[in-house]
């Protein structure tokens, strides 16, 4: 096969993929539509209680109107990657900043942290629809349009303070290692997650919300309570101002080493009694006990240093770079075009990584159970989050295997039926 020939077949791949990536969603999103339909008249038997009628039949509308919303982004989104990625301009910018600026390693990565940020402007229309519109019409939405921007303007300077070193990093590595840069660039990577992870509780998250100590009393206590006899070494309990955006509610751990917390989202303690939060926490403490955090890094670790391999692969591929009109000779195209694939390739390993998470959800829950002494806390904890969230009771099967990192309610209810023997779901 010819170069040319070579090129021509690798750009009809690449839009093949994208366009196989858009199909398979669209048609995903058509069964789950369906399906939920199918099942609209009345919550399922097993899950009765779980919703008054209205409120199932509000939550049948939200799922419907998130899955409408879903195929016209996924068709925006497809439709920028293949104009981006065939008409030429990506080479054109490349040429016009390295003409202006040089051909330095921190040029090259201020051209991939633009296409980045370019790439992601097109996408603002659709998260102000999502939030000031699709949120706000089912009662979720309370952020301000100010508040709306300002974030954004954060998220901004994150990107520029961390996306900028690492990609600079990235190509240095490249550019100084020589044909091993990729283990180099993966071990740079990786701490640099590390810092991430770590700088996260002090400085990034406090950026963005208000943490102040959950205030002493018999709550506060049954949580210290717990997190000691499950051996958790806990920093302080925090509750979040999640409020400010929307009225989803959540928990979670963040943090390593002596600086963990546990956050409370503020409306999670306006909706759950005391035995469902305690229910909660135990559910995390059984992510952490279980090693499920230091689990899912490692599998990024092994995943990332894959990609980083096959990238270093493709890197020295002249044909590769031909195809999208690019001359070998530097990494920055490479990443620019693995960042334009990612999630059409992604998209078929999602089974698997969602598997694994939901592998993680079913044994915390498990871990739960075992330390509360009864499924019932859980189960009414999960139960009061699906009727506040509005959540879809109902997936396709196929559907919820793709998409969903954790297991349907359902599911959860089964499993821990089994997990506690003798436990009545409905009560």
């Amino acid at each position: 096969m010819t170069e040319l020939a070579l090129q021509t077949a690798v750009a009809l791949g690449a839009g093949g993929l994208i366009l196989a990536h858009w199909v398979a969603e669209l048609w995903l999103e058509r069964l789950n539509q369906r399906h939920v339909q199918a099942h609209a008249g009345a919550v399922p038997d097993p899950l009765a209680g779980v919703m008054d009628p209205p409120t199932y039949a509000r939550s049948v509308q939200y799922t419907l109107a998130k899955s409408r919303f879903n195929q016209w982004a996924m068709s925006w989104e497809t439709g920028v990657v293949m104009g981006v990625l065939f008409s030429g301009l990506l080479p054109w910018s490349a040429g016009w900043l390295e003409q202006g600026l040089g051909s330095s390693v921190w040029t090259q990565a201020a051209w991939v942290c633009l296409v980045g940020l370019l790439l992601g402007l097109t996408l603002l229309p659709l998260a102000w629809y999502a939030q000031f519109h699709l949120e706000a019409r089912f009662g979720f939405n309370t952020a301000s349009r100010r508040l709306w921007w300002t974030d954004l303007g954060k998220s901004l300077v994150l990107w520029l303070g961390l996306g900028y070193p690492l990609v600079g990093l990235l190509l240095w590595a490249a550019e100084c290692t020589g044909p091993s840069w990729w283990l180099w660039a993966w071990a740079s990577a990786v701490g640099w997650q590390l810092l991430v992870l770590w700088l996260a509780p002090r400085l990034i998250l406090p950026w963005f919300n208000k943490f102040t100590p959950l205030q002493p009393g018999p709550l506060r206590d049954r949580l210290l309570a717990l997190a000691q006899r499950t051996g958790f070494p806990v920093a302080s309990i925090q509750v979040m101002d999640g409020s400010r955006r929307t009225r989803h509610s959540n928990a979670f751990l963040v943090g390593l080493g002596r600086w963990r917390k546990v956050v409370l989202w503020d409306t999670l303690l306006e909706q759950f009694t005391e035995t469902e939060l305690e229910a909660v926490l135990a559910h995390e403490i059984g992510h952490y006990r279980l090693r499920h955090t230091l689990k899912a890094l490692a599998s990024v670790a092994v995943g990332l240093l894959v990609v980083l391999a096959a990238l270093s692969w493709l890197a020295r591929q002249p044909w590769f770079y031909g195809a999208f009109g690019f001359t070998p000779g530097s990494l920055a195209p490479a990443l620019v075009l693995a960042l334009l694939l990612t999630n059409p390739v992604g998209f078929w390993l999602l089974p698997l990584v969602h598997g694994l998470s939901r592998r993680f959800e079913f044994q915390a829950d498990a871990f739960a159970v075992q330390v509360i002494g009864s499924a019932r806390p859980l189960i009414a904890a999960l139960r009061r989050l699906s009727e506040k969230n509005l959540v879809n009771l109902t997936p396709h099967p196929l559907y919820s295997r793709i998409y969903d990192s954790h297991p349907t309610l359902l599911e959860r209810e089964q499993a821990l039926s089994w997990a506690a023997p003798g436990t009545n779901a409905a009560t």
